[in-house]
């Protein structure tokens, strides 16, 4: 490639769980969850372009965690949409992956990921897939794929199939935190004391967002106090997100990382800063999710 010409990055946005609720467990294991879902403006980058042969290449502060196998969500994606055409021309390519998010951390960075990639590989290859094969394909990479697929606010239910887009979300200033060590999400679930908890309640269309968080005070996330128990450093970010101003704070996903919502990005940024000097081993950034 003519190093003169950069590739296109695109945003593979970090996903929020604003709120996250177990509700059963099928016959098969998986759990029933309703989740109230925002995209942030910061994320992982992903590029694809024509190449030889197949490659995926991976910067980054967190490249190091991010293995370069089959296991890899993107390389899945890539395979996957390759079987899925079939007989179609499908040539190599070269996917350039910044990995800014960290591995593992419940903002759903491997699956935005795969969402992205999957976008950007059928924009090359087939233009024309309809958006109910992709979607199918995003489900068998994993729950949170087709969510991030959609890249927008959203409630999901089931096991991550049924998504319903919800009525525009204020912005939400918020410093995401991480404490570092990977939390599993198996092990979470593994360690839920109950898993049959009240539903979601229904939010209206459109709410400020002084009224978005006193809807939110109204909700849960089920799977903190289990990812607590394994990884204390939750309780300690809630802690700080709390003395730093924040108006709300939880723990997205299945943990670790954690956010909290400030009444304007220029607090959320101060806060951060802030946050970073006491605590410059924990992974800290401002950002807007909606």
């Amino acid at each position: 490639m003519d190093q003169r010409i950069r590739p296109t990055f695109r945003l593979a946005p970090a996903k929020v769980n604003l709120a996250l609720h177990v509700t059963g467990r099928r016959d098969d294991g998986y759990h029933l969850l309703q989740s109230l879902v925002g995209f942030c403006s910061f994320g992982d980058l992903l590029a694809v372009e024509p190449s030889e042969e197949d490659e995926l290449i991976v910067t980054g502060p967190f490249a190091a965690h991010v293995p370069i196998s089959d296991d890899n969500l993107v390389i899945a994606a890539r395979d996957r949409l390759r079987a899925f055409l079939g007989s179609r021309d499908t040539p190599a390519v070269r996917i350039r992956l910044e990995k800014n998010l960290p591995v593992a951390s419940g903002v759903g960075g491997g699956s935005s990921d795969a969402a992205t990639a999957l976008k950007e590989l059928t924009a090359l290859w087939a233009p024309d897939v309809p958006a109910s094969r992709l979607h199918e394909i995003a489900l068998a990479l994993g729950a949170d794929v087709p969510m991030c697929l959609e890249g927008r606010a959203l409630r999901a239910e089931g096991v991550g199939e049924r998504l319903v887009p919800v009525g525009p979300l204020p912005p939400l200033p918020m410093i995401l935190v991480n404490p570092g060590p990977a939390v599993s999400t198996a092990h979470v679930f593994g360690a839920l004391e109950r898993r049959d908890n009240p539903p979601l309640p229904d939010l209206p269309d459109s709410l400020p967002l002084p009224g978005l968080l006193a809807r939110l005070e109204e909700t849960r996330n089920d799977l903190q106090q289990a990812a607590a128990g394994l990884a204390p450093d939750i309780t300690a970010v809630l802690a700080e997100l709390g003395e730093a101003g924040a108006r709300f704070a939880r723990m997205s996903g299945s943990g670790a990382t954690c956010f909290g919502i400030f009444p304007s990005l220029l607090l959320a940024e101060e806060a951060a800063r802030g946050l970073s000097r006491r605590r410059p081993e924990w992974f800290v950034k401002a950002t807007v999710a909606q």
